[in-house]
């Protein structure tokens, strides 16, 4: 499936580092940040999270929530969590069954490998969920500040 801007956001429910449930419907903010990631304590993965982390405050200022989604299951997000002192939400979607509704799970390759995994993707939601930008292949060092610098300007639009 593939989404777009304007699109509804599909409804989740997935559980976090401490199995507790997290569903999309119940999740209030101006903005939501939805980032998809591949792997959790991979370089890059752990990279985004950190730049992700660091600007909490920020976002916070906005009324905006940071989630990442990835494979794995609840011990991984804990042990990602507490290894690199993250304090975002980051949720376990074992099955990748919400990765294939969001259009980011599928065919990769890498060193002339062919794997199937999650593409480093980034879905921002408005309060009524509907989709108002999708970065594709994003840079982990960067990507933070980029969708910082896009949620302030929608901000003052608001």
């Amino acid at each position: 499936m593939k989404l777009n801007i304007r699109d509804k956001a599909p409804e989740f429910s997935l559980k976090d580092k401490d199995s507790k449930i997290h569903s999309l419907k119940d999740i209030k903010g101006d903005f939501i940040v939805l980032y998809f990631y591949p792997k959790d304590s991979t370089p890059g993965c752990t990279i985004e999270a950190q730049q992700f982390n660091k600007d909490l405050s920020n976002f916070k200022k906005f009324n905006t929530i940071i989630i990442g989604i990835s494979g794995g299951d609840e011990k991984s997000k804990t042990k990602f969590c507490e290894k690199h002192n993250l304090k975002l939400l980051l949720l376990s979607d074992s099955d990748f069954k919400v990765s294939k509704e969001y259009g980011v799970y599928g065919e990769k390759s890498f060193m002339g490998r062919k794997f199937f995994g999650i593409s480093r993707t980034t879905f921002i939601l408005d309060k009524d969920h509907k989709i108002i930008n999708i970065y594709n292949k994003v840079n982990p060092l960067a990507h933070s500040e980029e969708v910082l610098i896009f949620i302030k300007q929608k901000g003052a639009e608001y």
